[in-house]
């Protein structure tokens, strides 16, 4: 590579890294002084924290030596007459939403309100019916959801679990007393899982919440004692989730489209630059490593989801891979300019890379929706779009015009 191309590849190398290692932040903030002051009526005060997933909150009082426990978690869940449901629970065996002992606050579309104990086995993960655990359950005959016994002991006692609605702060909220928590969960690194759902079926039965990472990284490990967050594996995957996106949109969808432009208006019309090529290799050779790199995070971040996959993002995305690998290797191996078969390799070449520019833009929307609704990167790939697309419309209308007066030097 010529020492022009290197000085390029450095250069954006380190501009894009910049981006890439944000000062770190955390899961857990203080709550809002309408929960506490709220929280503070039913003297749950010892302990407050604000979920940045999915904006629940969450108070509660612990005595470590009779090691009751009481909580009041709360959330917005719509206006007027929309269902909904919110869960919190406690996981002996991780911080994962199988194996969680939870207790499950649904408001059925009437206004009606109810709240239940659930066990959340490995059926809920398929769509099995996740239905209250009654007292049988409780002696060995097994939760909702295929979750099975409590031949470990896992269950506890919920001598009061309600659902309320506080009108002044506008949050649904569980109300719950555990009157015994049992020795098998540890209260310096207990296991908490919250979650959020939009709708809730017929009767007790809630339904699937959305399938966004919000609602994925809904657990943490935390000390119930000292109020210290002792694990939240979520907040390093979203940090590596930030990268992966941030080096694909880069690479792939912004470079590689440039790479594209250059060569097709900068080649020889309607502006011939002798520079040409070397700025289309160039944009080609560094958008293709930071999207490989970008690729290459997100199937480490696909394969350490055990609980969770996103087919169609990691479909394209290895689709995508595997022919801008090709396209790269392709340009090795390109026949020189008389030679009989390099029409064929230009027509092959811009087919395949007009084809993967659009794949690459529908991937990453895919990818972007996967975050939730609404989210800001939305907005920011689609001006990126709209720039390099104002840029192609206003190349393409000269190279008209520029076409159209030398075909008829008279107009």
């Amino acid at each position: 590579m010529s020492s022009p191309n290197i000085k390029l590849l450095y250069c954006s190398l380190f501009f894009t890294l910049g981006f890439l290692f944000p000062p770190p932040s955390t899961n857990a903030h203080s709550c809002s002084d309408g929960f506490k002051s709220a929280t503070s009526k039913i003297k749950i005060t010892q302990h407050c924290r604000k979920k940045v997933d999915l904006g629940a909150e969450f108070a509660w009082t612990f005595d470590n030596k009779s090691r009751k426990l009481e909580i009041a978690f709360g959330a917005r869940l719509g206006d007027g007459d929309s269902a909904g449901w919110i869960a919190w629970g406690l996981n002996p065996r991780g911080p994962h939403m199988v194996g969680t002992r939870a207790m499950i606050g649904i408001k059925q579309a009437n206004g009606s309100v109810e709240c239940h104990n659930y066990d959340v086995g490995v059926g809920a993960r398929i769509g099995c019916p996740l239905l209250p655990w009654s007292s049988a359950a409780e002696e060995g005959g097994g939760g909702g959801g295929g979750g099975g016994g409590d031949e470990l002991g896992f269950f506890f006692n919920v001598s009061e679990c309600r659902f309320v609605y506080w009108e002044e702060i506008g949050y649904h909220v569980i109300v719950a007393s555990v009157g015994f928590l049992p020795h098998v969960y540890n209260t310096s690194r207990i296991n908490v899982v919250w979650q959020i759902g939009a709708a809730a079926a017929a009767g007790k039965q809630p339904l699937m919440h959305p399938k966004t990472l919000a609602n994925f990284d809904c657990a943490e490990t935390v000390d119930l004692v000292s109020d210290r967050i002792v694990s939240y594996t979520a907040h390093f995957h979203r940090h590596l989730r930030i990268i992966h996106g941030i080096l694909n949109i880069v690479g792939w969808g912004t470079l590689l489209p440039v790479g594209v432009i250059i060569a097709r208006y900068f080649r020889r019309f309607p502006k011939e630059w002798k520079w040409w090529f070397t700025f289309h290799v160039s944009c080609q050779t560094i958008g293709y490593i930071l999207g490989l790199s970008g690729w290459a995070l997100g199937i480490w971040l696909g394969n350490t989801s055990k609980y969770y996959s996103f087919t169609c993002h990691r479909s394209l995305g290895i689709i995508i891979f595997t022919f801008t690998t090709i396209q790269m290797v392709a340009l090795r191996l390109k026949p020189k300019s008389g030679d009989e078969y390099r029409s064929y390799w230009n027509m092959y070449h811009h087919f395949l890379g007009y084809a993967l520019l659009a794949l690459i833009s529908v991937n990453i929307f895919v990818g972007i929706s996967i975050i939730g609704p609404g989210h800001a990167w939305k907005w920011a790939y689609i001006g990126i779009l709209g720039c390099l697309g104002a840029v192609a419309l206003a190349f393409e209308v000269l190279t008209w015009i520029k076409f159209v007066m030398l075909r008829n030097p008279g107009l």
